[in-house]
């Protein structure tokens, strides 16, 4: 047996490994660990994102966020007529479901404004509001997918468009039709029963008084909508209000005109406060024959045979169909002039300030008591007003009174006309927000607040 240490056995082993180059070189190797760490914390810092803390829906929407109901198509876009293209009087509907309620593009607009501007400018339906409420609120911020968590609960039915189609004709059953399917509908869910109501919203793109029908059998005009008792706490955004109804809120008539970025909208600004005007006055619409004392038969009447005045009579106009015959003359004039409309609102209120030229009213109701969300809370730093009757009494009294503002005063007006013009335009949503706040931005957060108030009680 041999020894351990013998050298044979010795010789049977593996040799010995060479030296490790660790120890070998261990001032080498702790200088190489050194840069290693070095370079780890350097990229670290740039690569790592900072340490902020994470945004809540609290710190993005401090009035709340909203609900949308996913309604049966019956109640919104299968209300549409989606192979319609023009803007007749008397299907009104054509035209409005284009890129989501704008409609098409004003092509008219190409030989009166600047290429950077024209392509904002869009042929869009008077009664477009529930379209256009309904695609922003579907990609908004502050929309919830939670019930649960909702602040409040936004019903996206086309009222007006539901309505609208049956009020020529003398079947009241039909206008009803829908409005009771909805609310029927409604009453199936926990949220709705909860509350009455009280915590939902809803847009309609007609005037209050066409969801109103009386019940003097001879007035017969309208739905009952706003008048069932499930509707009696719903919060309605409605391009004309009814004064005596705190649940209706009036918000602008939807323009033509839709900026996508802030940029456009100052360009926009810049463009109206630039323009020269001729005129001192204009007045675009159209007399209604059949009433009785048709007042803007009146202004239309003296408009014409005035000087200062440039008169647009949209019966011959088509105004519905070219907008470039309302632009052109609401940008060459200093004033504009707005009698009530079919009732006490009309669109071209709207038209008129986004051209940059002063409103002139003739009742309190067509502005002033409509709009205190979006308009200047001092009726007179944007506009001017003389009483209907006087007019009536006295045509000439407008260009007394018009004549009467030095240059000086006229610019100080429009220049809160043009400071107004984002609280009353309907932007086109870039993402999830847009980089101004616009009509519907104030409509949604003022509704939002107001419910939250209402649960504080």
């Amino acid at each position: 047996m041999l020894h351990a240490y013998s050298p044979e056995l010795q010789s049977r082993r593996k040799p010995p490994k060479p030296l490790n180059f660790f120890y070998a070189h261990p001032n080498l190797w702790m200088s190489l660990a050194s840069i290693l760490i070095l370079l780890f914390i350097i990229s670290a810092t740039h690569l790592a994102p900072p340490c902020l803390p994470s945004r809540t829906a609290a710190d993005e929407c401090p009035s709340g966020t909203v609900y949308v109901y996913d309604l049966p198509y019956m109640f919104n876009h299968h209300l549409l007529l989606h192979s319609c293209t023009d803007l007749d009087t008397w299907n009104w509907q054509c035209g409005i479901a284009a890129n989501g309620g704008l409609g098409g593009r004003a092509a008219e607009l190409r030989r009166l404004l600047p290429e950077n501007l024209y392509r904002s400018w869009f042929r869009t339906n008077q009664f477009a509001l529930e379209m256009i409420f309904h695609k922003r609120i579907l990609s908004h911020k502050c929309r919830t997918l939670e019930a649960e968590s909702a602040t409040a609960f936004y019903i996206p039915f086309y009222g007006g468009l539901a309505v609208g189609k049956h009020l020529w004709k003398n079947d009241t059953a039909k206008r009803d039709r829908d409005c009771g399917m909805l609310l029927r509908w409604l009453d199936q869910h926990e949220h709705w029963k909860k509350s009455n109501g009280s915590d939902h919203f809803m847009s309609l793109g007609r005037i209050t008084w066409d969801f109103r029908r009386l019940t003097d059998p001879g007035k017969i005009w309208g739905s009952t909508f706003l008048n069932m008792p499930e509707m009696q706490q719903v919060t309605r955004l409605i391009i004309e209000k009814a004064s005596f109804d705190d649940r209706d809120v009036a918000v602008p008539y939807p323009t033509g005109f839709h900026p996508e970025t802030r940029e456009i909208l100052q360009n926009w600004q810049r463009f109206v406060r630039r323009q020269k005007r001729a005129s001192l006055y204009t007045f675009i619409g159209a007399a209604r024959e059949p009433i009785s004392h048709d007042f803007r038969g009146t202004l239309l009447s003296y408009c014409s045979n005035s000087p200062s005045c440039r008169a647009v009579d949209c019966a011959a106009a088509h105004c519905s169909a070219d907008s470039s015959v309302i632009m052109e003359s609401l940008l060459a004039s200093e004033f504009c002039l707005q009698p009530k409309g079919d009732s006490y609102t009309r669109r071209s209120v709207f038209d008129c300030m986004i051209a940059g030229s002063v409103p002139v009213f003739f009742w309190n109701q067509t502005a002033y008591e409509q709009y205190p969300w979006f308009l200047p809370s001092e009726p007179e730093s944007y506009s001017v007003y003389i009483n209907h009757e006087e007019v009536r009494n006295e045509t000439s009294v407008i260009e007394h009174v018009l004549k009467r503002y030095s240059k000086k005063e006229i610019r100080r007006k429009r220049e809160k006309v043009i400071e107004t013009i984002p609280r009353i335009v309907y932007g086109i949503q870039s993402g999830k927000s847009n980089d101004f706040e616009d009509a519907f931005d104030i409509a949604l957060d003022g509704v939002l607040q107001r419910i939250r108030k209402e649960r504080e009680l």
